[in-house]
């Protein structure tokens, strides 16, 4: 299987200006120890994960024809990031199409066909994007099942491309992901490697509640050997990704490889540290991390959001509560600073890093 990797928006002619660049910058990389067996006969091959989104649109297309997508931009240009690339010419304009740029026009129109049978997967470009909608989406999309006691369900599928470490300027890097966990009613997904991001997003899709599906733009083309198509573990489950004994680190989307690196790093150091990739931010699998806190009795949560009220300070109140006497140190928070997003130039000062995670679990008294 051949790999598409998508337009290089530098050298086309038809890409946005600033988005273009912010695209073009997005950093490359391999995921570590996520390839899957391929199926019998079916050959892997190097597959990024924008290839792979574009993959499982392309699927829930063809395999579901209620099935639409639409967005700002996502029609001739095939989307900002290339994820929609190919789908408008192979589907035609009825089922994949380019929308006026109004947010709050894109979710409201989703709404009327979710409640007319068909399935939308709309795009909101660029995370900060998506503020305009941020009313139909609390208010009608979270709530809609519940305020017709079950009657009347909606399907619909908000991509949302996060985060920064692209160099993106105001508005291009913002880390959302409290404000929709907050929101009952919706699901909250983030894969951090291309399996992931092909498997959860055709769950995603045929769900028939509202899921937030959230893509780390600076994991875009991360690359994984695989064959497509492929399924791993269920939404709503975390997976252990590097067992360890010391300590938990919790990571989801584009901080999990900050976790891996970390863990690897902490080794040289003779620590044991355990990685978690969370995947579904809400419901979350208290199950699963719980088990691991209870082995290592430490941990520490990883994400670019700002550290007060971030998704973090809600994950460290859960496992205190549900583990308290197994805990021998405070869970610890390595977050974004408490401030808006900084320029390009400012950002490698902001983002948590391996050095910002070992500093902070230094600071525990390992005697206890």
């Amino acid at each position: 299987m051949s790999v598409e990797t998508g337009t290089d928006p530098t050298t086309d002619p038809t890409a946005v200006n600033d988005e273009s660049a912010t695209a073009a910058s997005a950093k490359s990389d391999t995921a570590p120890g996520t390839a899957r067996a391929p199926e019998a006969g079916q050959a892997s091959s190097s597959v990024t994960m924008a290839k792979a989104l574009n993959q499982a649109l392309r699927d829930s297309l063809a395999d579901d024809d209620t099935v639409l997508v639409f967005g700002e931009d996502v029609g001739r240009l095939g989307g900002v990031f290339r994820v929609t690339e190919g789908l408008r010419a192979e589907f035609g304009s009825n089922r994949v199409w380019d929308s006026p740029l109004a947010e709050s026009g894109i979710i409201g129109t989703a709404i009327g066909m979710a409640m007319n049978g068909m399935r939308p997967v709309v795009e909101m470009q660029f995370d900060a994007y998506a503020y305009p909608a941020f009313e139909q989406i609390v208010s009608h999309v979270a709530k809609m099942r519940n305020r017709t006691k079950g009657r009347v369900s909606l399907p619909i599928t908000i991509r949302i491309p996060y985060a920064g470490d692209i160099g993106g300027v105001e508005h291009h890097s913002d880390s959302s992901e409290a404000y929709w966990t907050s929101t009952p009613g919706l699901t909250v997904v983030t894969p951090s490697n291309p399996a992931d991001a092909y498997s959860l997003l055709r769950e995603s899709i045929a769900s028939d509640d509202p899921v937030v599906f959230m893509e780390p733009k600076s994991r875009y083309w991360m690359k994984e050997t695989l064959s497509l198509p492929v399924t791993t573990a269920p939404m709503n489950r975390a997976q252990v990704i590097r067992e360890g004994t010391d300590v938990t680190l919790l990571a989801y989307g584009p901080t999990v490889r900050t976790a891996l690196d970390s863990a690897e790093a902490g080794a040289e150091h003779g620590l044991s540290i355990e990685v978690i990739d969370l995947r579904t931010l809400s419901p979350f699998d208290d199950e699963t991390v719980s088990e691991s806190v209870r082995k290592t009795s430490r941990a520490a949560i990883i994400h670019e959001a700002a550290q007060f009220g971030g998704y973090g300070a809600e994950v460290a109140a859960r496992l205190t509560e549900r583990n308290f006497t197994y805990l021998s140190a405070p869970i610890l928070r390595v977050a974004g600073f408490d401030v808006p997003y900084p320029s390009p130039k400012l950002e490698e000062f902001y983002l948590p890093t391996v050095e910002r995670v070992l500093d902070a679990l230094e600071s525990w008294d390992w005697e206890l």
